[in-house]
């Protein structure tokens, strides 16, 4: 069997020392907005739509990357990370996998109004470390969650 692969790209949000996850019903986990970028779509601005979709607010990037001063490129905004993740696996075997593109962004409200047909507002909740450390939430959305509150502090105090 051969391995499938897209492209998602996951913004974890951050007000006021939490981060934003919400509860996803058919695989019984919490997460940030995210998802699969659309065709001719660029990495950041992917998770900046699933952001809009999924919790009506408007983000702002946590951006450190140094401009590339030539006329003919445009420096793109560099993801926290890049990971790799199993999603279907049948019988040891790995059908399909997500190359997930991680951001971090602030929000200037916590009040979310999503889509129709996205997660409804009470699916959604804030988590502070110490909340995520107390959680039976998956490790890799603690550890990034964390990551995201605290790099946002630097960059407030930066």
């Amino acid at each position: 069997m051969e391995t499938t692969r897209h492209f998602t790209a996951t913004v974890y949000l951050v007000n006021d020392g939490a981060t934003a996850l919400h509860e996803h019903k058919r695989h019984n986990i919490h997460i940030p907005p995210g998802g699969h970028m659309d065709k001719g779509e660029i990495p950041h601005e992917a998770g900046l739509r699933e952001v809009r979709e999924e919790t009506g607010l408007e983000a702002t990037l946590l951006d450190d990357t140094s401009e590339l001063s030539v006329s003919n490129v445009e420096t793109l905004p560099q993801p926290r990370h890049h990971l790799l993740y199993d999603i279907n696996v049948y019988d040891g075997t790995v059908g399909h996998q997500h190359i997930d593109l991680i951001y971090y962004a602030t929000v200037p409200q916590r009040e979310f109004d999503p889509d129709d047909g996205e997660a409804p507002a009470d699916a959604w909740s804030w988590f502070t470390p110490n909340q995520l450390r107390n959680s039976d939430i998956n490790e890799d959305v603690v550890t990034l969650g964390i990551e995201a509150i605290n790099t946002a502090k630097t960059h407030r105090s930066g």
